[in-house]
């Protein structure tokens, strides 16, 4: 089996490492990761510049630009063929909610299913303001193991990313790993305003976690309860409630 990992912390992070060393028995690794955090970079890829790709060692490859890129030029460039599998992690910090759409781990993952290769995305949902070396990413890896060993024997699902999110407890402390929709998760909003010392303006974007809505059996209040999630995430995205709705509109044409 070969499997492509990636993410949007880094090729250093110890998220991905600790997949690296997990994935080695099962399988032919080739990790392919940004050199630097890119985290919250969504689905961008570099179109308007150029993307270096430096060597790190025996089939580990460090992209200067997004993860996307990152999968991208994997897939077409650097592997001798297609990947069985795409997984992107583990990221530092919960991909829940409305987190996927600007998420660079979950990006990854969709760019492996867009290219027809079934993928993952991990996430482990932290205290960021515990040290990164005491958080148990080995939560998060048996969780993308158990997957991909369930996959392997009935089949990876098509078109569909699945998403992981693990709580930060030793893996002796999981209730289990539940399949589950996605939820809620919202932030303060903030925009912190400050000036530089030429007088110019700039903003911090972005407020502290707020809550996971009001739903109990979304993923974010699992995952709070010590249950590891797995949520399906469809690439095709029309609404087809609204698409029937707009076929009743005044000049909108139906197929």
């Amino acid at each position: 089996m070969r499997i492509l990992l990636s993410n949007d912390d880094g090729i250093d992070a110890p998220g991905i490492l600790a997949l690296e060393r997990a994935l080695a028995s099962i399988g032919e690794v080739w990790t392919v990761a940004p050199a630097a955090q890119q985290s919250a970079k969504s689905h961008a890829l570099s179109m308007h510049k150029p993307v270096r790709v430096e060597p790190r060692g025996e089939r580990r490859f460090a992209v200067a630009g997004t993860p996307a890129d990152s999968v991208y030029v994997a897939v077409h460039h650097l592997l001798p063929e297609k990947p069985d599998l795409v997984l992107s992690g583990i990221n530092r910090g919960a991909n829940i909610g409305q987190d996927v759409h600007y998420s660079g781990t979950v990006a990854a993952a969709r760019e492996g299913v867009l290219l027809g290769i079934p993928a993952l995305a991990v996430s482990l949902h932290v205290d960021f303001a515990r040290d990164v070396s005491l958080h148990h990413w080995e939560t998060g890896v048996w969780a993308a193991l158990e997957l991909i060993k369930e996959g392997r024997k009935k089949g990876f699902p098509e078109e569909a990313i699945l998403n992981i999110n693990a709580p930060d407890v030793p893996v002796g402390d999981l209730k289990g790993l539940q399949a589950c929709e996605l939820g809620h998760h919202f932030y303060e909003a903030l925009v912190d305003s400050r000036r530089d010392p030429r007088g110019g303006n700039y903003c911090w974007l972005g407020g502290p976690h707020a809550n996971f809505g009001d739903s109990p059996n979304s993923e974010g209040h699992l995952v709070e309860q010590n249950w590891a999630t797995v949520v399906p995430l469809s690439v095709r995205v029309t609404h087809r409630g609204v698409l029937e709705q707009l076929q009743g509109w005044s000049g909108v044409s139906s197929i």
